[in-house]
């Protein structure tokens, strides 16, 4: 008889870190998992692909205790990860996170990954004036309520996984180099002369793989991860390099980045400014070591560029 193998829960599996663990385990020689993706939307596109890939896919929403509770019965592990930017609350964030650890609680789930991110307010008081308090008690509300959350897991084997800046959004936040006034392209980003930890988004569930791999071993750790730290003139050069124009890096100020007058852009704002303000600190915690030890075909920002500088619309920057 063959031998059933342990299944994984996915949450977010259309999305770029849940799919990137599914297509991960889906993809894995020695096929140790079963991948089960979670999906609002069984019948979409991107849940449809993920099927014909070889994946289990079973409905389930954060917002809905009891989908969750039929969607992690009898599952190995569970990756769990919820969308600030889908809809701007960290209360619901802190909701969907509750849903999500009590439904496991119950589920008796060996390994659970929880895709948290640091408190800033462990580092930044309230009443520290350098970052305006929003919504009347974050700092950094996708940063904040995520690392809140963590409490929720505490009585659960849980990894806490970490991921720094995603190198995507020089495509998909409107980070990517714009035209100056003189006609040169250029990079506005609110650093200073600081270095920024940052990943490939298909990277984050491969990396998660391996924490699923190793094993047991890992649940009770926070692992920070990141494919490399780059300075702002670091990002432009090698920009320069892939796209084959010329492109300079601007330290923009903080509050000029705040009232660009797209959504969280304050709290994005702020979540720049804690990176600048406790630089040592924060990329302490996001080691390129470990990560590649977990993922040894991680990516470096060249490598990203060399798959992805065709996305980077510069096109629109001209306009």
């Amino acid at each position: 008889m063959k031998k059933k193998r342990p299944v994984i829960a996915v949450i977010g599996a259309t999305g770029a870190q849940g799919g990137g663990l599914v297509r991960a385990i889906l993809a894995d020689p020695e096929r140790r998992f079963t991948a089960r993706a979670i999906t609002r939307k069984p019948d979409a596109p991107a849940a449809r692909a993920l099927a014909a890939l070889g994946a289990e896919v079973v409905h389930g929403s954060l917002d809905a205790p009891a989908s969750l509770e039929a969607a992690f019965a009898g599952a190995h592990g569970a990756y769990v990860v919820t969308n600030f930017w889908e809809h701007y609350s960290p209360e619901r964030e802190l909701a969907q996170a509750r849903n999500a650890a009590r439904a496991l609680e119950d589920s008796g789930a060996r390994h659970v990954i929880w895709a948290s991110l640091l408190d800033t307010r462990r580092y930044v008081p309230l009443s520290d004036p350098r970052l305006p308090t929003l919504m009347h008690r974050y700092k950094v509300p996708h940063y904040d309520a995520k690392g809140e959350a963590d409490a929720l897991f505490a009585n659960l084997p849980t990894t806490f996984l970490r991921a720094p800046f995603y190198w995507d959004n020089f495509i998909h936040f409107g980070l990517g180099p714009r035209r100056a006034a003189d006609g040169t392209l250029e990079l506005a980003l609110p650093l200073g002369d600081r270095k920024l930890p940052g990943i490939a988004a298909q990277d984050i569930g491969a990396v998660a793989f391996g924490v699923f791999a190793h094993g047991m071993a890992l649940a009770g750790q926070g692992i920070g991860i990141a494919g490399e730290h780059l300075s702002g003139a670091e990002f432009a050069a090698q920009m320069s390099r892939a796209l084959r124009v010329p492109v300079r890096y601007r330290a923009l100020p903080f509050a000029d980045y705040a009232e660009q007058g797209f959504p969280g852009g304050q709290d994005m704002a702020n979540m720049f400014r804690f990176k600048h303000d406790f630089n040592d600190e924060y990329r302490a915690q996001q080691s390129v070591e470990r990560s590649r030890e977990l993922h040894p075909g991680l990516l470096d920002f060249a490598g990203w560029l060399a798959q992805h500088a065709h996305r980077i619309d510069v096109a629109r920057a001209a306009a």
